[in-house]
């Protein structure tokens, strides 16, 4: 018996399926008559031709194409048994797809002048949402021919995009805050700016943004050897920071032993570093009002409060290497004198 017409359905839920095209390779040869039938969460795209000529709502369609039942049987051959008048639907789904995650694959860079070392490497993560907002675009912009598109495959790209606004919105706080602890309560701001930033890329494609969530935001663990490959650090800061690991090490472990870099490198993030605006062991010492001297040329002979402004440590770590013999020193009765050569032995290591 002729076929006379077609049903054209796609009774899937497309959980993770964009898009799917019938048929999903070459091109259908639907007769006058035929239906089309779309479910609630989709819309369907009509092409003839190469063309989109109509987006179909749910519920059941006739379809008009110039294929006329039984005559194109005929007519077909005269065309190698292809049908002279192509048309394909493309099912769109247009369900919201929700809680798509993302995270930063490398700290974001954000220049924070007056803050710790000048710079804030954060990491983050958290979720976003998206869906169809104009079927004919997505499918003509975005998918092509292809017979099922799906959420892997865009994805990556809408990440990408997200990430780029998000570190674009970083840049953009430069010197509007004066700590660590500010940028990080600017969460939800943070996460609507994005939204607003990016929402052009993603209509252009036929998308439309629904939510953008930053559920975490913290310092990295990047160590100073990284930042100082990432050109975030001069040398002269980057051996301040080797001094002041150094003496934290010594403090902790007087039987000594370990690298200059041990501490920065695998226990405490720079990130924390910049966070504290180097206090502790890392930060100059503010004794005294000493610190302006730190800036002088290094005395030939120096006491343990003097080493400290130069190492950019506290005086307790200064003596804490000197009774773990890390640090070499002469004692005179209850006072300690450290040569310049001892200090310089010991950044060398």
């Amino acid at each position: 018996m002729a076929r006379v017409f077609d049903v054209i359905e796609y009774p899937n839920e497309m959980r993770e399926e964009l898009v799917h095209r019938f048929p999903e390779s070459g091109s259908g040869d639907f007769r006058i008559g035929s239906q089309v039938i779309v479910r609630e969460s989709q819309r369907a795209v009509f092409f003839r031709d190469g063309q989109a000529l109509d987006v179909f709502g749910a519920g059941r369609h006739t379809i008009a194409t110039a294929n006329i039942p039984k005559i194109i049987d005929y007519i077909g051959k005269a065309f190698n048994d292809r049908t002279p008048f192509p048309a394909e639907v493309y099912f769109v789904s247009m369900r919201e797809f929700l809680d798509r995650k993302w995270g930063t694959p490398q700290p974001i860079p954000m220049q924070t002048p007056g803050i710790g070392l000048g710079w804030l490497l954060l990491q983050g993560f958290g979720v976003y949402a998206y869906e169809v907002k104009d079927p004919q675009q997505f499918v003509t912009q975005v998918v092509g021919q292809q017979g099922a598109y799906r959420t892997d495959d865009i994805e990556n790209d809408l990440k990408s995009r997200l990430l780029r606004s998000l570190s674009d919105m970083l840049g953009e706080m430069k010197g509007k805050y004066s700590t660590v602890q500010d940028i990080l309560a600017m969460q939800e701001e943070l996460g609507a700016g994005v939204r607003a930033k990016v929402q052009d890329d993603f209509e252009a494609r036929g998308l439309q943004l629904k939510a953008f969530v930053i559920a975490n935001l913290s310092p990295s663990k990047t160590s100073a050897e990284d930042l100082r490959a990432m050109g975030l650090l001069d040398m002269a800061t980057y051996t301040q920071l080797q001094a002041a690991d150094a003496m934290r090490d010594a403090a902790q472990n007087p039987s000594g032993g370990a690298g200059l870099t041990a501490g920065i490198g695998a226990g405490v993030g720079i990130g924390q570093i910049m966070g504290q605006a180097l206090q502790g062991g890392v930060q100059s010492g503010q004794q005294g009002g000493a610190a302006a001297g730190a800036a002088a040329a290094m005395p030939d002979v120096m006491t343990p409060s003097e080493a400290a402004q130069f190492l950019k440590v506290s005086e307790e770590d200064v003596l804490a290497a000197l009774k773990a013999g890390d640090l070499k020193g002469k004692k005179l009765g209850k006072a300690w004198r450290i040569s310049k050569e001892a200090v310089e032995a010991f950044l060398k290591g």
